[in-house]
């Protein structure tokens, strides 16, 4: 199971969003390129989210997030008010590995399937799910949409990954993250990352044995040190294959 360790920005800074709420969230102070070249070095991945972007459409952050990219010893999956095929562009021929698209698709699912075709496997949909109910506009809007439907809209689209995140388990730090994230694997034919569930190192080792994760975004709990990076990343990896010694 793929780790990717998240950077969220606002204004040049690092930030944590506190059940998403983009105008109070909390800063840290640390060195954005320092925090994802570490990030990258570990877990070969960092996925960044623009909160500005995601806000305003407009950013400051796009030299910052450029810098990331040249720089980091990784992949960059990138996210954040990517509503249009010239800033999908843009941002593949910048070298992010990968876009995420999220509420964009719920009201334009063309640009999620053009992109798809143009861009095949790195593309990434991200559905932000409470109680059931797909949400969009940051959490701030509910949805008459359950997440298999908005799946079943790209069946046949060549999309690298689904990121669903479990709002329940992220703003009240539930176990039941599990239940959602495995009925969405279940009936989805594209590897799911899953986003809101790891608080500990225990919720790795339970989400790794779910069938069809492909991996976890994990922002929070680096930050605060409630979770080693390294340590998340080697209880992600594969268990050794045992081997039995030939006879002699």
């Amino acid at each position: 199971m793929q780790i990717y360790p998240t950077l969220q920005l606002q204004d040049g800074r690092c930030v944590s969003l506190s059940r998403g709420a983009l105008d109070n969230p909390a800063i840290w102070h640390v060195d954005p390129v320092e925090v994802a070249r570490d990030f990258a070095e570990k877990a070969r991945w960092v996925h960044v989210t623009d909160f500005d972007a995601v806000a305003r459409g407009e950013t400051d952050n796009s030299a910052l997030i450029e810098q990331i990219i040249r720089t980091v010893p990784g992949s960059v999956q990138l996210g954040g008010g990517m509503r249009t095929m010239d800033r999908i562009t843009r941002w593949i021929d910048a070298g992010a590995a990968r876009v995420v698209i999220g509420q964009t698709a719920l009201v334009n699912p063309d640009l999620v399937k053009e992109a798809a075709l143009a861009y095949p496997d790195q593309i990434v949909l991200a559905l932000d799910v409470y109680q059931g109910k797909v949400m969009s506009r940051g959490w701030r809007d509910t949805t008459v949409f359950d997440p298999l439907d908005v799946l079943g809209w790209f069946e046949n689209d060549a999309l690298a990954a689904i990121v669903v995140t479990d709002i329940d388990a992220d703003i009240e730090e539930t176990e039941a993250s599990v239940s959602l994230v495995t009925r969405v694997a279940e009936a989805s034919r594209t590897p799911v990352i899953a986003r809101g569930t790891i608080s500990s190192l225990d919720d790795i080792s339970r989400l790794k044995y779910v069938p069809q994760i492909a991996g976890t975004v994990i922002g929070r709990a680096l930050f605060s040190k409630a979770i080693d990076l390294q340590e998340a990343v080697n209880l992600a990896a594969p268990e050794p294959e045992e081997t039995v010694a030939p006879f002699v």
